[in-house]
């Protein structure tokens, strides 16, 4: 990643050790991933304790977990510096002018 942005030269890295809130963020996210495939599998495939199908659920989870954690660092990063950094349209675009 970048230390400044390309086009604004805006910081990315705001303080020391400022990143570390993005694994909360990307918690949340794994999370609600995890719910989202929980719902979907409970709805196609259904969920029972007698044909283990919820360790076959922790196994596909589990995998489509790992296959979008790239995703999910990279959007919890982008949330997370939304909480801090106001985008302005209009010095965007004097700053695309130049």
């Amino acid at each position: 990643m970048h230390d400044n942005c390309p086009v604004c030269k805006q910081k990315f890295e705001l303080e020391t050790g400022f990143w570390f809130g993005t694994g909360y963020v990307s918690y949340a996210l794994g999370v609600a991933l995890s719910v989202f495939n929980l719902i979907w599998f409970w709805l196609f495939i259904g969920l029972t304790w007698r044909d283990n199908s919820i360790m076959v659920w922790l196994a596909v989870n589990g995998v489509i977990l790992l296959l979008c954690q790239p995703w999910l660092m990279r959007i919890s990063r982008v949330i997370y510096l939304y909480f801090f950094v106001y985008y302005d349209e209009e010095t965007a675009s004097l700053l695309e002018e130049k």
